[in-house]
């Protein structure tokens, strides 16, 4: 399964055509596509229209919407970022710690436009799409 994260949704919203928003484009129809609750909902809290937040909401939830909830991922999350702080790097956002230990545990791999991916797969085995 391949879970498509915030800035992948994001862009697409906005008509963004790059190669992240391209391969959703491609393979939408074609491939086993997810979301995690934490993607439905930063995806979700950017529209500040009410009428393109019902359509955004009623268009994503055709997808499987994972939920990446618990104490053994928030755990496990917390692990991670430890791990890549003791090697200098500092991921920005909690979230996408939960978002990579949720993919990495559940064997997913995850289609985005985020830098703060790039050290979950270089050191803890983030399976990414590049398209």
């Amino acid at each position: 399964m391949t879970v498509i994260e915030t800035s992948v949704w994001i862009d697409s919203f906005r008509g963004v055509l790059n190669p992240q928003t391209a391969w959703l484009n491609e393979h939408m129809d074609l491939e086993e596509i997810a979301l995690t609750d934490l993607i439905f909902f930063e995806t979700l809290r950017g529209f500040s229209d009410t009428s393109q937040f019902k359509q955004a909401s009623g268009y994503m939830s055709r997808f499987s919407i994972l939920d990446t909830g618990g104490a053994v991922v928030a755990a496990k999350a917390a692990e991670y970022h430890q791990v890549l702080r003791k090697r200098g790097i500092t991921v920005r956002s909690g979230i996408d710690c939960v978002i990579a230990t949720y993919c990495i545990r559940e064997g997913h791999s995850l289609l985005h436009n985020d830098r703060d991916f790039e050290p979950f797969e270089k050191h803890l085995g983030l399976r990414v799409i590049h398209p």
